[in-house]
């Protein structure tokens, strides 16, 4: 392009944007995002104002309403928001409030002024709000007067109308549509409100929120009357290995000596468990979702204290590791409820918080209560301990697994053929690879000569296959049938522990074949080895299950033959069903086993995309086909013998197969 073509860059080319344009070009500065997050915590904005005026002692409940058109409503009987003329700004508070960004009654919060912890700091949720919704519906009570407010796309309609008003309620109710055209998804859920509103009854002890859905009708309620104490009950029910310790303190302190002192005070309640984790951080009423200063503190004092208790107790093996913090984190719930009247948040989506005197003042504190707690609770102290090491040493296995696996499990396949008696195909294209796992030897013979060889690799198992759901990962990795096959998948596995979840040597991406197929003979012979290598997948790599990459070819009961036609039956009904429609003679007899079948009939009926049955291996409810495979294969016996006596009679026809 001609230089001259070019637009030229001087003093006129800078703009500034005004009004509401500030927020509607560009959500995601205020908002963290222009998408569903964005939308979502716009909602959140007008609640926080709700809130904090509860929380002042104005209003003990809150009503949100969802309607159809995705519109929200949030109304609160506190003073009412005020909107009439303000001598001081010499302008209207509604201008003030709602169409200027910056402006708010929360700014003088710690010198003793009204809203002293508020969530809402910033001044710019109402407003920001307002300008990005397609309408917005203001209704206020207060001074003995109903104002009426009206905007569409950011700006004012109508002015602010005054009428007056006999009813002794005060409160405020806005009503809002977020604006397709300033958000790109505007489907605020009754998920996300009801998870958000149980949130804010946990941290506003005896708060009652009210949510009514308008397409559904329902209407739910929340309310915790003790706040965080309620709520780590419901979390651990008796299944803790502690009892729920509850703190509460207040102080006074700075992030730096050149800054102003403020106030905090916080609510600590935990307590340790063999079978739940949770942690959660809340400041001012909002959720922090990433945490910051409290999370520090929470994460130094835990581990200092505990390993102190340790040492002192002579818990360590020599030489041994000391704890790390997931070690605890797996068998903690806390909560923490924090207040400041200074605080400074990440951003503006209130997700984490970076007051130093925050962390620094939890941190001390959290360090001598739990030594004070670890004295005069021995017994308790010592489970903790115990738990914590247990937790430690499974964390030091799970990863020296991962660590040996992973050297076991690399390699190329095309190097020799690593494997013992794996065949591969020819395409290296992932999309079309199948891998069929078969059973033994025998059957290897005819599904070799029965398959497209260009795109269907062969896996044999040999010999008994382990029960992965009670063997212990050393002994797993030690079978050769398992390791092997492992490495023709190539994704590697997903190491699950108790108590550490995340230690993978898996990656999907790995993964060589587009379908993993399972095929045995259809006795109980090939079921249970079905079984196995289900109960394997399960375990060790679940993801493929997920992601729907596994399945069950099936094998055909009967062959029937009619003259120069022959039939396959895959099930009793269809025997029955082909035997009406032939005429005339027909001979009928019982599949044989997969080894004994001829390439042709191997090709036809469980090899060729076009004419074979696979049946899908889909995740479906995960934790009950955890329970019923635990049940199956585990070890409670007598849980076991109580099914098979009650389903048992559904299976009798099979040991006819075998």
């Amino acid at each position: 392009m001609d230089k001259k073509q070019k637009t030229e860059y001087g003093n006129e080319s800078i703009t500034a944007l005004k009004g509401a344009d500030r927020v509607r070009l560009r959500p995601a500065v205020i908002f963290g995002s222009d998408g569903i997050d964005g939308c979502r915590h716009c909602v959140f904005e007008i609640l926080s104002n709700s809130i904090d005026e509860a929380r002042e002692g104005f209003g003990d409940r809150i009503e949100i309403t969802l309607y159809r058109d995705k519109s929200v409503s949030v109304k609160d009987f506190g003073r009412g928001i005020p909107v009439d003329y303000n001598p001081n700004e010499k302008k209207y508070n509604w201008e003030l409030l709602f169409c200027e960004l910056y402006a708010g009654g929360k700014y003088l919060n710690n010198e003793g002024d009204n809203y002293e912890y508020s969530l809402g700091l910033n001044g710019l949720g109402l407003c920001a709000a307002q300008y990005s919704s397609e309408y917005m519906d203001v209704e206020i009570i207060r001074d003995g007067n109903k104002y009426l407010l009206h905007f569409e796309k950011g700006e004012n309609v109508g002015g602010l109308k005054k009428v007056p008003f006999k009813g002794k309620t005060t409160g405020s109710f806005i009503k809002w549509r977020p604006d397709r055209e300033v958000f790109t998804d505007i489907d605020i859920t009754a998920e996300y409100l009801k998870e958000t509103l149980k949130r804010q009854c946990i941290v506003n002890a005896g708060l009652t929120f009210i949510l009514t859905v308008e397409e559904t009708g329902e209407v739910f309620t929340f309310c915790y009357e003790q706040g965080i104490k309620d709520y780590i009950k419901e979390i651990t029910g008796e299944k803790t290995i502690s009892d729920i310790v509850y703190l509460e303190t207040q102080t006074k302190g700075r992030d730096r000596e050149d800054k102003p002192e403020y106030r905090l005070k916080y609510q600590v309640a935990f307590c340790f468990s063999n079978d739940v984790n949770s942690i959660e951080y809340y400041h001012n009423s909002s959720y922090l979702e990433h945490g910051g200063s409290p999370d520090k503190a929470v994460r130094s004092a835990f581990v200092y204290a505990l390993d102190k208790y340790i040492k002192n107790n002579n818990m360590y093996k020599k030489d041994e590791k000391k704890i790390q913090f997931s070690d605890i984190e797996d068998s903690l719930v806390l909560i923490i409820n924090s207040f400041s009247t200074v605080t400074s948040y990440e951003n503006q989506t209130k997700k984490s918080i970076t007051n130093r005197f925050i962390q620094e003042a939890m941190t001390a504190y959290l360090r001598e209560q739990l030594d004070i707690y670890f004295i005069e609770n021995k017994a308790d102290a010592d489970k903790i301990a115990s738990q914590i090491i247990i937790n430690k040493r499974s964390r030091e296995t799970a990863e020296k697994t991962r660590v040996t696996i992973k050297k076991k499990l690399t390699g190329s396949l095309d190097m020799n053929n690593r494997v013992e008696k794996f065949v591969n195909c020819r395409t290296k294209d992932t999309n079309r690879r199948e891998l069929y796992i078969v059973e033994g030897d025998s059957a290897m013979g005819s599904v070799i000569l029965g398959r497209d060889s260009e795109f269907q690799g062969i896996m044999p198992i040999r010999g008994k296959i382990l029960n992965c759901l009670k063997a212990n990962y050393d002994k797993i990795f030690a079978s050769p049938i398992i390791t092997d096959l492992l490495k023709v998948l190539g994704c590697g596995v997903e190491i699950t522990t108790k108590h550490n979840r995340d230690l993978n040597a898996f990656d999907l991406n790995n993964l060589r074949w587009n379908k993993v197929i399972i095929c045995t003979d259809a006795d109980v012979d090939g079921f249970h080895i079905r079984t196995m290598v289900l109960t394997m997948l399960y375990r060790l790599t679940p993801t493929l299950i997920d992601k729907k990459k596994v399945y069950i070819a099936e094998s055909p009961l009967y062959e029937i033959t009619a003259g120069k036609n022959t039939y396959f039956a895959y099930t009793e009904k269809e025997k029955t069903d082909i035997l009406s429609k032939i005429k005339g003679k027909y001979k009928i007899q019982r599949s044989k086993g997969l080894g004994e079948n001829e390439p042709e009939m191997m090709w036809q009926t469980t090899m060729n995309p076009a004419t074979r049955r696979l049946i899908q291996v889909c995740p479906g409810d995960v934790e009950e086909t955890a329970r019923i495979f635990d049940m199956l294969l585990g070890d409670d016996i007598k849980e076991r013998k109580e099914h098979i006596e009650v389903h048992g009679h559904k299976y009798i026809d099979l040991t006819e197969l075998s």
